[in-house]
C-alpha cells in the first residue's frame, strides 16, 4: 500500500471559517476521486462544538464589522454576497459560512465537543468527542483561539471591585449606559470597544503604547493587498502598516475625542491608578487583550513547541514538525502568514488538503510516546 492510499480517515476538529477551507479541498480531492481523477480519497468529518454553523462569528458584539469588502473576504469557490454597508456585519459573516457548508455539503456535525486527541498503539488518531470516539490516519486541528482568551496579569486586578469581563463576553453597549468603563487593550478590538460605547458611557480606553492607527485612507482593497504579500512572502505584512483600522466608528469616536492612555500603573478597588498616583474611578473593566490558540484537546501529545506554539515543519507552516498527520490550520502567522483571516486561510487549506492527500497524512509512521 502506497503512502497516498494509507489516509483513509481524516478529521478536522472545528467548524469555523479554517474548518470550512479544509473541508472545501477535502471535498474536492473527494470529488476528483469519484469522478476518476484520482485513485481514491479519504473519508472525512468536520467535528463541530456548536450547536450551528457560524464559528466564532455567531458570538461576536453586534456593531463588529469586517476590515475589507465582500469580494476580499471570502473562502475559496465562493463569493461572500455583498454587505448593505461598506463592509459586512458579524451576523453577515455567519451567514455566508453557513451557507458555505450548505454549498459544498461539507460533513460538520455539530455539537461534537473534542475531548481529546490520543495516538493509537499503531500510530494512528484516536479523537475523544462527546458524540463517540474516532479513528482518524490525519487530524486537523481548526479550533480557533475564541475558547482560550487572554487577561495579562496586572497589579491590583484582584482586587477591583467593579465589573471585568473579556472582549469575547461583550455584547454591546446597552449594558454600560452611564457607566464608567475602562477598555484595556490597543487593538482592533479595543479600539472598535471603545468606539462602540463612547456615545452611551465614560470610556477610558488604556494601551500599552500610543496607538498606532492605519491611515484613514488605507481601506479593505489596501489590506487586502498587504496580506497577500504577506501570504506570498514579499513586502511588508499587515501588522507592519500599523496595529488598529481605521474604520468609519473608530474614525467617528477618534473625531469626537476618543484618545488612549498608556500610562497605568495599576488597579484598584475603585478604578484604575496611573504613574502620577491619579486614579480614574470605574465600575468595570473590558479586557481586550487578545487569545491562545484554543489546543486542550491535544494535552496527551508529546508536541515539540517554539515560543509556547506547536513546532511545526520548515516547508509546511501547517505541519507539526514532530507528529505526522497533525496539522494546525487558521490560528496565526506561526501556522502559515494571515492564516487565522477569511482571505488568507485558503492557501494554508489547500497546502494542508494537498500535503495529506500526497503523503497520506503519515500518521503511521508515529512512533513517538503517546503521553508526557
Amino acid at each position: 500500500m502506497s503512502r497516498a492510499e494509507a489516509a483513509r480517515s481524516i478529521v478536522v476538529v472545528g467548524g469555523g471559517q479554517a474548518a470550512l477551507a479544509v473541508g472545501y479541498f477535502l471535498a474536492r480531492l473527494r470529488r476528483d476521486a469519484a469522478q476518476g481523477r484520482r485513485a481514491s480519497a479519504a473519508e472525512f468529518e468536520l467535528l463541530e462544538s456548536r450547536p450551528e454553523g457560524g464559528g466564532s462569528w455567531a458570538d461576536m458584539w453586534p456593531s463588529l464589522r469586517l476590515f475589507s469588502p465582500s469580494d476580499f473576504s471570502s473562502l475559496p469557490g465562493m463569493r461572500m454576497p455583498q454587505s448593505r454597508e461598506q463592509t459586512a456585519s458579524a451576523p453577515e459573516v455567519v451567514d455566508y459560512l453557513r451557507s458555505y457548508a450548505e454549498c459544498y455539503e461539507l460533513p460538520v456535525s455539530y455539537g461534537e465537543e473534542v475531548s481529546q486527541v490520543s495516538l493509537t498503539g499503531d500510530g494512528a488518531f484516536q479523537v475523544d468527542a462527546s458524540g463517540g470516539s474516532r479513528r482518524a490516519d490525519a487530524v486537523v486541528m481548526a479550533t480557533g483561539t475564541w475558547g482560550r482568551p487572554f487577561v495579562p496579569s496586572v497589579t491590583g486586578a484582584d482586587g477591583f471591585g467593579g465589573r471585568q469581563l473579556h472582549s469575547r463576553e461583550y455584547a454591546g453597549p446597552d449594558e454600560f449606559q452611564g457607566m464608567r468603563v475602562g477598555v484595556v487593550g490597543g487593538g482592533n478590538s479595543g479600539a472598535q470597544i471603545a468606539a462602540d460605547l463612547q456615545p452611551s458611557a465614560q470610556v477610558t480606553w488604556v494601551t500599552r503604547r500610543k496607538p498606532r492607527f492605519l491611515p484613514d485612507d488605507v481601506g479593505g482593497r489596501e489590506l487586502f493587498a498587504a496580506a497577500t504579500q504577506q501570504v506570498e512572502g514579499r513586502g511588508r505584512g499587515v501588522a507592519d502598516l500599523g496595529d488598529i483600522v481605521a474604520l468609519p466608528p473608530v474614525r467617528a469616536a477618534r473625531d469626537r475625542g476618543l484618545r488612549a492612555r498608556w500610562d497605568l500603573h495599576s488597579l484598584t478597588h475603585a478604578g484604575a491608578r496611573w504613574n502620577d498616583g491619579a486614579v480614574t474611578p470605574l465600575d468595570a473593566v473590558i479586557w481586550c487583550t487578545g487569545f491562545r490558540p484554543d489546543l486542550a484537546p491535544l494535552r496527551s501529545l508529546d508536541l515539540d513547541r517554539t515560543a509556547g506554539a506547536p513546532r511545526t515543519r520548515s516547508d509546511l507552516a501547517t505541519a507539526s514538525a514532530n507528529l505526522p498527520g497533525l496539522y494546525f490550520v487558521g490560528y496565526g502567522d506561526w501556522c502559515g502568514p494571515a492564516s487565522a483571516t477569511l482571505v488568507g486561510v485558503g492557501r494554508v487549506a489547500r497546502a494542508t488538503v494537498a500535503d495529506i492527500g500526497s503523503s497520506g497524512g503519515g500518521a503511521r509512521s508515529n512512533e513517538r510516546a503517546v503521553t508526557r
